[in-house]
């Protein structure tokens, strides 16, 4: 049980005296440094993080819960790739699918209330720039204000190495095409010496950064993610998320933050035990105080499950994504809770009524479609 002390008076609240001049920059709303988010994630208790991580949640967001009526396409699981966490990929589920663009249309047909789709998928080995643009462009024909958001950095990189393009030139095309926003996918951790252990051969960091900057200078708005839980410290995701804060003081184009938690089931690094709940709530916290320019902490419910995206709903956490419609087969592959996810607008109300928060439905850009 975490301790609901008033936030407007932090004198009241018992911290441990090596914390107490961190704790008073969030508290007073400073930026913490780099080695302050350290020192927090690895000696403050987690009583003490949700506390510090509602602060700022309740300065950014008010008691606002956000939820987006979405659907995923995944287009292929065929991939050129070979990310060792990867439980998606085709060689290693046995099976292959390379959706058509009559089955992406009807796809797009039978989700008729949704506000937003978002696709990725795998980077297909032999698909060519055109088949990308005709699928964006296809979907703004059929639904003009579904919002479309489409292809990791990676994706985008991939399309402009086997096209002779530039990221810019992809960017601008697919733009012009329909396309709004880039989900985020595709960060995994930026530290060079973990990518070359679990992702050698995709993006590296520094590749995802420059798409992700490129794309807020043609306004197209991103997230961002990381995934947490598999061989990195807490020194590399502090150094992760600090990267993503000086993007954003620089563009200020990223809408969320989305940690990922790495799961371990049927990929190449099923050795590893994942995180434990503890873990996961010290992370988010960690994220939420640390993030201070980035609006929106996301749990991505399909990936961590219902019961731990609600418990999360403490620390930090006031966007939970969508209704997915049973859309996405990526993290149940790999063993996630929730085998065919779909959540309900009335548990979503529940939950935020629940932890008493105000639940809105939303646009892609955070703007106010229905409160309930």
């Amino acid at each position: 049980m975490i301790p609901r002390q008033p936030m407007s008076n932090p004198e009241s609240i018992l911290i441990p005296e090596n914390l107490q001049t961190i704790a008073q920059k969030v508290f007073s709303n400073q930026r913490l440094a780099p080695e302050e988010a350290l020192k927090l994630a690895q000696e403050a208790s987690v009583g003490l993080l949700g506390m510090l991580a509602n602060h700022v949640r309740t300065r950014i967001n008010q008691h606002d819960l956000w939820f987006i009526r979405n659907f995923h396409i995944e287009p292929t699981n065929l991939c050129i790739h070979r990310c060792r966490f990867c439980s998606f990929r085709s060689d290693v589920t046995g099976s292959a699918w390379e959706l058509s663009l009559d089955e992406i249309k009807t796809l797009v047909e039978e989700a008729p209330e949704a506000e937003e789709v978002h696709i990725t998928g795998g980077v297909h080995p032999d698909r060519d720039f055109d088949y990308y643009l005709n699928m964006i462009a296809m979907i703004r024909k059929l639904r003009p204000t579904l919002h479309i958001k489409a292809f990791s950095a990676v994706e985008i990189d991939d399309m402009a190495q086997m096209n002779s393009l530039s990221h810019t030139e992809v960017l601008t095309r697919l733009k012009q095409a329909g396309l709004d926003a880039l989900p985020g996918g595709g960060a995994e951790i930026f530290d060079a010496q973990i990518r070359e252990t679990i992702c050698p051969d995709k993006t590296d960091g520094p590749g995802y950064l420059a798409i992700h900057r490129e794309a807020h200078l043609l306004a197209i708005s991103t997230n961002a993610t990381m995934l947490y839980g598999h061989s990195e410290t807490w020194e590399h995701r502090i150094d992760h998320m600090n990267k993503l804060r000086m993007l954003q003081d620089e563009t200020g184009g990223l809408l969320a933050f989305i940690p990922l938690k790495f799961r371990n089931k049927n990929n190449l690094m099923h050795n590893l035990s994942e995180q434990t709940l503890v873990e996961d709530l010290r992370l988010f916290s960690i994220a939420r105080v640390f993030l201070d320019n980035i609006p929106h902490l996301k749990a991505y419910w399909p990936m961590l499950g219902k019961e731990t995206t609600e418990i999360l709903l403490d620390f930090g956490v006031d966007d939970l994504d969508g209704t997915i419609h049973d859309s996405t087969r990526i993290y149940s592959m790999a063993g996630a809770e929730e085998k065919n996810p779909v959540m309900t607008l009335e548990e979503f109300v529940s939950m935020a009524k629940k932890h008493q928060r105000r639940p809105l439905r939303r646009d892609s850009l955070y703007n106010l479609l229905e409160t309930y």
